[in-house]
């Protein structure tokens, strides 16, 4: 690793690092989990979304371990590379672009289809490339002072969330959600495994901003874990309150399954639902600000190390933030609203999520085989099971989706070798030249 190298500001605390991750994550209880009623129905999802939950709650007990010992914006990069050196490091890196990458641009359609659902008119496309030109901006403000909106909108999100559920409790009915239960039986719980995990996805994310907390190894920890907590109480409650107010099958098409709910309920012309519209947008905002905080930070780091162009390592000397690395990723996002749809997003995005997942629990195994003098103020607890259940049941996922989504899978190992194959060129050519 370089030993001079550009520094980021030090602004955070741990209600900011809980406001990143739930923020980080939040949008997917919106949107974008309604896809796996489709191919699992509405209990083959909920058990899907079960065996994800027991994956999260074991992987970030185990991975606050790796981000409180080595607290870089690379995240799990960083942990891989201290592992298994270069080509693990760009396994991981690879895999957390691909998640954050493809998450936002996911993030971007449901924004643009909910202000779509409010105003007809308004393009979803326009919406979309015009929430990255915003965002993007506010993020070049300064870390501090876009935690502290990042905080704001996940506030107001949860509020949204408690009203919406409580507004539609009253007309939720378990026969409703018990409808056609599991329409694909038992493989269909495992081809909603993607949709389920989108309820969690990008949560690793607080690690990318590790080295901006002060005291971070208390403050990572205390973030980490009240956040997974919020977002497991959340996802399961959403989904199940969605579901008891129609037919999944009339819900599990759209980007904006709480907006239909909520009409369904109220009427599409109550002012009510026009307002429960409105503030759904803070989640999908908190998200979306969230994870361009994250995924800036990935490509600083894997710039910075060499991965990437350096120049994408520039920090700005007065705010102190990646500008290149958050204009880059923007563009990118950016192309890949034009190319693919939300559903097709969501799958990479996961993918790419649970790579990470099992590169960084074989990172947490041998690190604490090859330096267990590292100093690590957090220990995973129950360890070694907390870490081999997250990493078998990331295993289990990732064969689902190479057998449910075979070509997207392709696209993603594809890219993959691609990489791998000019990384490894370039480092026989450099040392051919010496």
């Amino acid at each position: 690793m370089a030993d001079k190298s550009p520094v980021l500001k030090k602004a955070l605390g741990p209600v900011h690092l809980w406001a990143i991750g739930v923020g980080l994550v939040i949008s997917g209880e919106y949107f974008g989990w309604n896809y796996g009623w489709g191919v699992a129905g509405s209990v083959g999802l909920l058990m899907a979304a079960l065996l994800i939950t027991v994956l999260y709650i074991t992987f970030i007990f185990s991975f606050t371990e790796l981000t409180t010992a080595i607290p870089n914006a690379g995240g799990p990069f960083a942990y891989a590379f201290r592992a298994f050196g270069p080509v693990g490091a760009l396994v991981a890196g690879y895999a957390t672009l691909i998640e954050f990458l493809f998450a936002t641009p996911a993030i971007a359609l449901a924004l643009g289809s909910y202000i779509h659902f409010l105003y007809p008119s308004v393009p979803v496309m326009w919406c979309s490339v015009g929430a990255f030109v915003v965002f993007t901006g506010i993020n070049l403000l300064g870390i501090k002072e876009a935690a502290w909106f990042s905080l704001i909108m996940t506030i107001i999100a949860i509020g949204e969330l408690l009203l919406f559920i409580g507004v539609v409790y009253p007309h939720t009915s378990l026969d409703t959600f018990l409808h056609n239960p599991m329409p694909f039986g038992w493989s269909g719980v495992f081809a909603a495994l993607p949709f389920a995990i989108w309820l969690f996805v990008c949560l690793e994310g607080i690690a990318m901003v590790a080295e901006e907390v002060e005291d971070s190894k208390n403050a990572i920890a205390k973030g980490y874990i009240s956040a997974v907590l919020t977002l497991a109480f959340l996802a399961i409650t959403v989904m199940i309150s969605v579901g008891g107010i129609t037919h999944w099958e009339n819900l599990d098409h759209l980007d904006y399954p709480m907006p239909e709910a909520i009409a369904i309920v109220l009427g599409r012309q109550n002012p009510l639902t026009k307002f429960f519209t409105s503030v759904g947008l803070f989640g999908l905002i908190a998200s979306f600000h969230g994870i361009i905080i994250s995924y800036s930070r990935q490509i600083f780091a894997l710039a910075r190390e060499g991965y990437l162009p350096r120049g994408l390592s520039v920090v700005n000397s007065s705010r102190q933030v990646p500008v290149w690395a958050l204009l880059v990723g923007a563009l990118f996002g950016i192309g890949a609203l034009a190319l693919l749809d939300t559903s097709k997003l969501v799958i990479l995005s996961t993918i790419g999520a649970v790579v990470v997942y099992i590169i960084s629990m074989l990172s947490l195994f041998q690190l604490r085989k090859i330096q267990p003098a590292l100093p690590r103020s957090f220990r995973a607890p129950f360890y070694p099971v907390f870490p081999a259940v997250a990493l078998l049941i990331a295993v289990v996922a990732l064969a689902a989706m190479i057998y449910f989504y075979s070509n997207l899978s392709l696209l993603f190992f594809g890219g993959l070798v691609v990489v791998m194959g000019v990384f490894l060129g370039a480092r026989w050519y450099r040392k051919k030249d010496i």
